[in-house]
Formats: C-alpha cells, sequence, structure tokens
C-alpha cells in the first residue's frame, strides 16, 4: 500500500488508478471493515487524526480530482463529500524518499512523467498535507 504525500498529478495512470485502490483499502480498513492491513504503517497518519475517515475522505477527493481532469471517471460515491477538511503533515525527508521512490517506477513506466518530475526541484505535495522539517518518516518501509 502506497499513499503517496506528493501530489496525484504527478502518477502515470497506473499509479494514479493504484493510489485510488489502495485508499479505498485504507478506507475500509479505517472503518474497521476489513481484518487486512489493520497494521500497514502508511495509515498510521490517518489513523493518527483526529478523524481518520474525515482525513481519508480528504485524501481521497484529490485523487478523484486529479482523475476527473484527466477525464477518468472514478466513482465518486466512494467518499462521503461531507468530510470535514484535515491537515496533516508530512516532513521534507519524506518527500524527497517518496519523489525518489516514484522516479524509480516512473523511469520504468513512463519516461516523460520521470522527466516531468526530475525537473521538479520542489514537488507539490497533495494538498492535505503541510511540509515541515525532518527526515524520512519513522513509520516508512524504506527500500535497500
Amino acid at each position: 500500500m502506497r499513499l503517496w504525500s506528493l501530489h496525484p498529478q504527478y502518477l502515470d495512470l497506473k499509479g494514479l488508478l493504484a493510489v485510488w485502490r489502495e485508499g479505498l483499502l485504507a478506507k475500509h480498513v479505517l472503518a474497521g471493515k476489513t481484518v487486512g492491513y489493520r497494521n500497514h504503517p502508511q495509515l498510521r497518519r490517518f489513523r493518527e487524526s483526529a478523524s481518520p475517515l474525515d482525513a481519508i475522505d480528504c485524501y481521497l477527493a484529490e485523487v478523484f480530482f486529479e482523475a476527473a481532469r484527466r477525464n477518468y471517471s472514478f466513482n465518486r460515491e466512494k467518499i462521503d463529500w461531507g468530510f470535514t477538511p484535515v491537515a496533516l503533515s508530512v516532513s521534507a525527508g519524506q518527500l524527497d524518499y517518496e519523489r525518489n521512490h516514484l522516479l524509480d517506477k516512473l523511469n520504468r513506466r513512463d519516461p516523460a512523467a520521470a522527466e516531468r518530475l526530475a525537473g521538479e526541484t520542489r514537488p507539490l505535495v497533495h494538498p492535505m498535507f503541510q511540509v515541515r522539517e525532518g527526515d524520512v518518516e519513522p513509520w516508512e518501509i524504506r527500500k535497500n
């Protein structure tokens, strides 16, 4: 499961579809509707928010908007649009890690998208995240 802190505009189609599916899975986990993935580290920051379901709906809304900008038809009924907007923090080190991780994926799948992201010295973040100083988040599972 990967719930990117980067803005979904950087994801290729495969990545956008994956983050949508994984966000919906995260929503089911946070709502207690599935037993799998309950302890997945990517869910920690959502679970620790004041309102985890509002947080994941806020996250999914931006993924939905990005899909709509690209003329993809994601099911808007999967989001409770009455959510209260949530702001979460993310470290600058986490963003650097995610940028490099996504660049690795895009270099294999979509070199043009990789080139666009590589040209961004300060990529946009998902609007619900506020950037703070710090290293990679402790919940991140790093590739060796």
